[in-house]
């Protein structure tokens, strides 16, 4: 339940829900199951009940403790629309995010469809941004289900991507972030579907960030593409936008 976050696009997790279960291709190698078993053997007790959904309340008002302006990663070892975390639980996340106004909060989820659902039902503010996973051309239709969200920024994640994606449908997303999947049995990324996800990007005006190439040794293949890094995040209320 970390304060400080490894992960390049944000800058603390935070886990009121942890555990999940496998819905598409991208969660063949899934890192969150991989630390929680991880975490499970070394006797951490909020990961007693392994991988699957856990809610923990006590950590619903963290982020009102952190009192310098974060990005914050909401449930980076679960998905917050899976369908076992309750309806009224995913609602008392988004009061706390609401208060915590300090903060931008980014939402990432592969459950589109329970996304849409409830989105009329949730308060959408300002500070809280929204994001599908999109790991190939076969998921695109999750994209079609964000465009119907009322939320301030918009984000497409293509992590872990695992084959080229053509024409991404990019009216009203504000963000694009891609990646290669990293650790034991990761699948190959290659640079020509990055290439197309960037440039589609640049051609629209949109923030685009490169997480990876990933690998079994993510550190080696490093983040460089065409000979620099690509670090765009829209930038709302934080000191930590670049765009």
């Amino acid at each position: 339940m970390a304060e400080v976050s490894t992960i390049e696009w944000t800058n603390a997790t935070w886990n009121p829900v942890t555990g999940c279960t496998k819905i598409s291709h991208g969660c063949k190698n899934c890192y969150a199951e991989r630390m929680a078993r991880r975490l499970y053997f070394m006797g951490q007790e909020r990961y007693r009940n392994g991988f699957r959904i856990t809610l923990h309340k006590d950590l619903l008002e963290q982020p009102l403790h952190w009192k310098k302006a974060k990005y914050i990663f909401v449930n980076s070892m679960s998905d917050l629309f899976h369908e076992d975390v309750p309806d009224e639980f995913i609602k008392r996340i988004f009061k706390i995010m609401i208060r915590a106004d300090w903060h931008t909060f980014q939402i990432l989820t592969k459950r589109s469809e329970r996304l849409r659902k409830m989105a009329d039902n949730l308060p959408w503010a300002q500070n809280i941004w929204v994001g599908v996973t999109v790991e190939s051309q076969d998921y695109i239709y999750r994209i079609n289900h964000l465009k119907n969200i009322p939320a301030s920024r918009k984000f497409i994640s293509i992590e872990p991507m695992l084959s080229p994606i053509s024409q991404l449908p990019l009216k009203d997303i504000d963000w694009v972030i891609v990646g290669g999947e990293s650790g034991p049995g990761a699948r190959p990324l290659k640079p020509e579907w990055v290439r197309t996800i960037r440039d589609q990007c640049l051609n629209r005006g949109i923030s685009f960030f490169f997480k990876q190439w990933g690998g079994t040794k993510k550190a080696r293949s490093g983040r460089i593409l065409d000979g620099r890094t690509w670090d765009e995040i829209p930038f709302l209320n934080t000191g930590y936008g670049t765009t």
